[in-house]
């Protein structure tokens, strides 16, 4: 044998070796929508990991996201409970009901599990999981800039750039995410094998670019008898998918997708991507500044003088310049954010995921005083006379002296936990929760003067995203449920309740309080009287933003209603006319309440972890 042959014979033996080690079949299961906390879930989940546990050629198990059904902690204890109990290695991501309802500020999931999302290898293949949220928000799904920078890391570190991929999220990557062409454009300079999905419920074959994708049925048993999940193995070259029903075995193959080398780059094909155009149609319209904090934004900032105030997932307060967005000072609480500050009196207040409320000096940042909670602060307080009044996801609304951090009162019988801005209402703190209720408490000493409920147990129907308005002795709310509601403020007395219009979160006040403004769930906003005893629209303007459920409330200053939607469009009308004024797309992710300036000039902060001055020339 020459040396060249044998040189040739070892090439072929090592070629044979890694392509061998890349295509050894193996067997994966994969289950998603598990919905623990609803009303099977957790059985049909712990039958199916029963019957995983049965199947020795199983290797590992993916959980592509809603795992639970309103991501509460006990529900994610539960949910981690079972999954121990697997005699093999799991891997999950949260969907949007473990994030979008999560009283722990999506902090309990990846403290549980170790993470919100994974990266592993197996039989030469690399899985890459990560989830879109949205994040403590209704809207479309939003893959978070810190979890991008992530992905980027991951791709770039890859011990081979041609190494096959599978991608694992929630949500299929289309326009029901907000920003799923980032992803999609950096897993297509990959050699990306498909993409797994979950969300809808039931098996369907998908294709996002030319990336192959496969939509997996939920475990719940649904309208049968029993739940049932995928059964995934890769052979040589095709990775097969079957559905599998515990005690019933697996069902045939219902699909199988080639896998091999992808050369995306190939595709010179135009495709969809978010429209700006608005813009040059109100040209006079423009972003003054721009700050990217670089980390989720799911709150409105504050303001005082000359000074901008929010706070991001980081778990840091920043304080910019209202001039030029110029950074001044920043404190790191210890986990996120998620709290719209309130200021007066030279001190901000605002909770934290790390179970503290924290006072701060506006001019420093410098601690004053902080309060520990018996569980994450979601909620927003409102400072009125020395007391800030805030909620928290323990059970307990307090009332806490601004100077010295003292515990005024507390009520310590909420059910549910708060995300909302109370509202101070003659003699009235009123604030909801996600326990079904709206609560009314005596301001002097935190006792319980009401408390109101629209009569639907279902827990996701509660009025507790929205900020509640009073005027003309009613206090209006939304919920949703698509109902607008105003309840007598001194005896919790439902006066009128319509879904004429289908409003879900959004809902604020003329400055005059003659009008109550809704944001309907379809182009539309509405001004109703607040003076008579039944829906009166005084006009309804048709906005034109399509289909939108963000709670970004409608506030109304120098005569200017402002109000943005969940795809970075932030719209402004006259208050009286209801006429359109102009719109302006900052972006394409969900728009917080507006904090408008003046007639002229609104602040608006957006998931992306920006931070932006609006204005008319």
């Amino acid at each position: 044998m020459t040396r060249s042959t044998k040189h040739l014979l070892l090439f072929l033996f090592l070629g044979l070796s890694v392509s061998g080690s890349q295509t050894k079949p193996f067997t994966f299961a994969w289950l998603s929508d598990t919905h623990v906390g609803g009303t099977t879930g957790a059985a049909d989940l712990s039958a199916s990991v029963h019957d995983l546990n049965s199947l020795q050629d199983v290797a590992f198990v993916i959980l592509s996201g809603d795992i639970t059904e309103m991501g509460s902690n006990g529900q994610l204890e539960l949910a981690k409970a079972i999954l121990d109990s697997l005699n093999k290695p799991y891997y999950l991501v949260p969907g949007n009901h473990d994030t979008k309802w999560s009283e722990s500020g999506c902090t309990t999931f990846p403290q549980l599990f170790g993470n919100d999302r994974f990266v592993f290898e197996h039989g030469g293949y690399r899985f890459i999981g990560l989830h879109q949220g949205p994040i403590m928000k209704m809207g479309d799904g939003h893959f978070a800039p810190e979890d991008l920078r992530w992905v980027d890391s991951v791709l770039t570190n890859l011990p081979d750039p041609d190494q096959p991929l599978f991608i694992v999220t929630h949500y299929p990557l289309d326009s029901g995410i907000d920003n799923w062409y980032l992803l999609l454009e950096k897993i297509k300079r990959r050699n990306t094998q498909a993409v797994l999905v979950g969300h809808g419920h039931r098996n369907r074959i998908m294709n996002f670019e030319g990336v192959p994708a496969t939509m997996g049925r939920s475990n719940l048993r649904a309208n049968q008898q029993v739940g049932g999940y995928t059964i995934a193995e890769i052979r040589a070259d095709t990775i097969f998918f079957s559905e599998r029903l515990p005690g019933s075995g697996s069902k045939p193959v219902w699909h199988k997708i080639p896998l091999g080398q992808r050369e995306y780059r190939r595709d010179t094909s135009t495709h969809q991507r978010p429209d700006f155009s608005v813009n040059q149609r109100f040209s006079h319209v423009m972003t003054r500044w721009d700050v990217n904090t670089e980390y989720t934004i799911a709150s409105s900032p504050a303001v005082s003088k000359n000074q901008v105030i929010v706070g991001n997932s980081s778990g840091t307060i920043v304080s910019l310049s209202l001039n030029d967005g110029a950074g001044q000072w920043s404190f790191k609480s210890g986990s996120a954010v998620y709290s719209t500050p309130d200021i007066a009196n030279g001190r901000v207040v605002v909770g934290s995921s790390d179970k503290n409320i924290y006072c701060l000096d506006v001019a420093t940042g410098r601690v004053f005083w902080k309060v520990g909670t018996g569980a994450p602060v979601v909620a927003a307080p409102r400072i009125e006379n020395e007391i800030a009044y805030i909620g928290a996801s323990d059970g307990v609304f307090r009332a806490i002296d601004l100077q010295t951090g003292t515990i005024v009162w507390e009520y310590k019988d909420v059910k549910g936990f708060v995300e909302t801005k109370p509202l101070i209402y003659q003699d009235l703190v009123v604030f909801g929760a996600w326990d079904t209720y709206l609560y009314a408490l005596n301001k002097k000493n935190g006792s319980l003067a009401w408390k109101w409920s629209n009569g639907n147990a279902g827990i996701l129907f509660s009025p507790a995203a929205c900020r509640p308005v009073a005027a003309d002795g009613k206090i209006f709310i939304v919920a949703p449920d698509r109902y607008m509601t105003a309840i007598d403020a001194s005896t919790g007395r439902t006066i009128w309740r319509s879904n004429r219009y289908q409003v879900r979160e959004s809902i604020g006040l003329s400055e005059d309080g003659s009008r109550v403004y809704a944001k309907c769930m379809a182009d539309t906003l509405v001004a109703f009287s607040t003076s008579a005893n039944e829906p009166t629209p005084i006009w309804v303007t048709h906005c034109g933003y399509g289909y939108d459920i963000d709670p970004s409330m409608p506030i109304e200053k120098d005569g200017v209603v402002f109000f943005g939607t969940k795809n970075g469009l932030v719209v402004a009308l006259d208050g009286k006319s209801g006429a359109i004024l102009w719109q302006h797309r900052v972006g394409v992710s969900i728009v917080s309440t507006p904090v408008p300036l003046s007639r002229s000039r609104v602040l608006v902060t957006d998931l992306d972890g920006r931070v932006m001055m609006v204005e008319t020339r």
